[in-house]
């Protein structure tokens, strides 16, 4: 059939026609999304495709007291998946159960969540991350990414553990004074929008690495990392020697109330804080109390000479016991000693003589001088977890009470009440508050805020406190702690033994003791006061016996770190110039010959690249002084290799991060 040119004409005239409304209703109906409803449907989109997550920022790095590094914070991968884009939920399962340490049935629950956004591990170690990185390479994996995030890492690993603590999930401090200084140096929460896909999963994951750097306030402890070193040290064989079940050490400052150091065992790794229990992460300087036996004896000596009811030269006559209220106290030793003297009784701490005077002095001022020595109430030191101790209401003491306070028994205190006691002694009778907290700074390194020393109250008289001392330090020369005595220096001091008490306060364990001593010095310029507890040690227990030689073994060292000169010139190695250290990076000749090492002397190991922990081994076998300054390997040593050196000589070994 023919089709007349008119009617084809006719049908392409209405084609036309119809294409041209069709355009026009839809560049009409895209010009009323674009500028009418645009907005409303942006917002909608925006709204589906766009996610706010929080992203913390950096804590505040904490120093010792001279700016070595105790606890930082890094960047660090944490590792995501989207569950909706993995394949194979147990395959990917099986593959990084050993690379991340999770089990392979965990992985697989998070996985079949259903979310499209889920954790799989969090602030993962750089190996673990490249390790993973390699497998979604390897296996072409999909579903998987990283996020940048914050992580605190302790670079001295357990120096000091319980008190730094250690930091949780989403940077939450969880003890010590990561969880006391939380707000203070815990950075900033920033609402970061992130873009996603229709799956959740997020479009620019590079934006994740974006960070800001520290936020949060930096702050200096008082404590030298030297010092708490040595402390760590000495206290690890003491535990080794003893086979005590705990222990605790504590080196104040008397002037200042700064403490140096502050050690606690068992101990752990805060960098893997969960592999430990609550009781190793507890700090027992502060948070448990106990009987302090004989080193309470110098707070009743003080309280007696400040009465003026006894005298240093006055007599006593000692049976062996005493009868009060019923009960029978006798001495430590089981004997009687006749006629002695007063500084007789604190030299060789004689029960029945410090029972007397307790007695003279009567149960209402007996306990405020107690209390005015700071027991029975908070230091107030900046640490989470402090214990007020357990003193007795004096309406209510009777004399046998008043006799078992005397002696250190019926009483509980906490190792750093009795630290800050025995330091207000030496420090003319003023109790100091302890702290440990030096200085805040600021991001950029201006100081934010600073500390000075605060007074509590004079606990005794200026006078009382001298004569004390002078009688504290016939103790370490004469008496019961001559262990403790430091050779070239005059130091005073208290031995102290006593049982155990049963868990819940309700009498003793049988054969169980807690040894003790506490001390200070120089006694002509007191520049360090200490503590020394060991707790239920194997075998011997007396404080004189195993307590005191841990004080010396620290002394000794710790007086030579401070530059302090003993009382014969010649027992003392001069120090060690900066000039006189020698980098490891500098060219070394031809050394020849194996240097002769004369009879007595040892040959300076090299040090270069070993770690703190290796040094020290090191060094500790040849019996020389460690002296470690800074974190990380080692770089120089103020001795250089194959030098024959006498042992007991310091070495100062220098250390910087890997």
């Amino acid at each position: 059939m023919k089709v007349m040119p008119g009617a084809i004409q006719k049908r392409l005239a209405w084609f036309l026609m119809l294409t041209i409304l069709a355009l026009t209703g839809l560049t009409a109906r895209i010009a009323w999304i674009q500028l009418g409803e645009g907005e409303r449907l942006s917002a909608r989109v925006q709204d589906q495709l766009r996610e706010n997550r929080i992203i913390q920022s950096p804590r505040g790095t904490i120093y010792d007291r001279t700016g070595r590094e105790l606890a930082v914070s890094s960047m660090s991968k944490s590792l995501y998946a989207n569950p909706r884009e993995i394949k194979d939920a147990d395959m990917l399962a099986e593959l990084l159960a050993p690379i991340i340490g999770m089990k392979a049935d965990n992985i697989k629950n998070r996985l079949i969540a259903g979310a499209s956004f889920v954790w799989l591990r969090r602030t993962l170690e750089p190996e673990q991350a490249a390790a993973v990185i390699a497998l979604i390479k390897e296996h072409q994996l999909t579903g998987l990414g990283f996020i940048e995030e914050s992580k605190r890492y302790y670079p001295n690993d357990g120096l000091a553990a319980q008190v730094l603590g250690f930091v949780g999930t989403d940077d939450v401090g969880l003890e010590g004074l990561e969880m006391a200084l939380d707000k203070r140096i815990k950075g900033r929460e920033l609402k970061q929008a992130i873009d996603t896909d229709s799956y959740g999963t997020p479009i620019f994951s590079s934006i994740f690495s974006f960070i800001p750097k520290k936020q949060g306030q930096s702050v200096y402890l008082t404590i030298d990392s030297t010092i708490q070193y040595i402390v760590e040290r000495a206290l690890d064989r003491a535990m080794e020697q003893t086979e005590a079940k705990a222990a605790t050490v504590i080196i104040m400052n008397p002037k200042t109330g700064e403490i140096l150091a502050m050690a606690n065992r068992p101990n752990y790794n805060p960098n893997q804080f969960g592999q430990y229990s609550p009781e190793e992460w507890k700090n027992r300087a502060v948070s448990v109390v106990y009987e302090p036996g004989s080193t309470f004896k110098a707070v009743i000596a003080a309280a007696a000479l400040e009465e003026g009811k006894v005298r240093p030269d006055e007599k006593f006559i000692d049976k062996g016991y005493v009868e009060i209220s019923g009960r029978r106290i006798k001495n430590w030793s089981g004997d009687s000693y006749g006629e002695i003297t007063f500084m007789d009784i604190i030299k060789d701490s004689i029960n029945t003589g410090f029972v007397e005077v307790g007695m003279r002095v009567g149960a209402a001022k007996l306990t405020n001088y107690v209390r005015a020595f700071g027991f029975g109430n908070t230091t107030g030191i900046e640490l989470p977890g402090e214990e007020a101790g357990i003193l007795f209401d004096p309406k209510e003491m009777r004399d046998s009470d008043i006799a078992t306070m005397a002696i250190g028994q019926s009483i509980a205190v906490t190792p750093l009440q009795l630290t800050a006691a025995i330091a207000a002694i030496a420090n003319d009778g003023v109790l100091l508050q302890p702290r440990i907290i030096k200085e805040y700074r600021h991001e950029d390194g201006t100081l934010a805020e600073s500390f000075d020393p605060v007074v509590v109250r004079q606990a005794v008289s200026s006078e009382t406190a001298r004569t004390l001392t002078m009688m504290l330090e016939r103790v370490v020369s004469e008496g019961g702690a001559k262990r403790a005595a430091v050779q070239g220096y005059r130091f005073a001091g208290k031995t102290g033994t006593a049982e155990k008490l049963k868990p819940g306060g309700q009498g003793y364990l049988e054969g169980r003791y807690i040894a003790s001593f506490a001390g200070f010095g120089p006694v002509e310029d007191p520049q360090v006061a200490a503590l020394i507890v060991l707790d239920d040690p194997a075998g011997i227990y007396y404080g004189g016996q195993i307590a005191a030689p841990v004080f010396n073994d620290i002394m000794t060292q710790v007086m030579r770190y401070l530059n302090v000169r003993p009382n014969d010139t010649n027992q003392v190695l001069p120090p060690v110039k900066p000039a006189a250290v020698q980098p490891y990076a500098a060219p070394v000749p031809d050394p020849g010959p194996p240097p002769v090492v004369p009879p007595g002397q040892v040959l300076m190991p090299a040090l270069a690249g070993k770690t703190i922990r290796e040094a020290a081994d090191l060094l500790h076998s040849l019996e020389l002084t460690f002296v470690p300054v800074g974190t990380g390997v080692a770089i120089k040593q103020s001795v250089t290799a194959n030098t024959p050196v006498k042992p007991g000589t310091e070495i100062i070994v220098y250390f910087e991060p890997r």
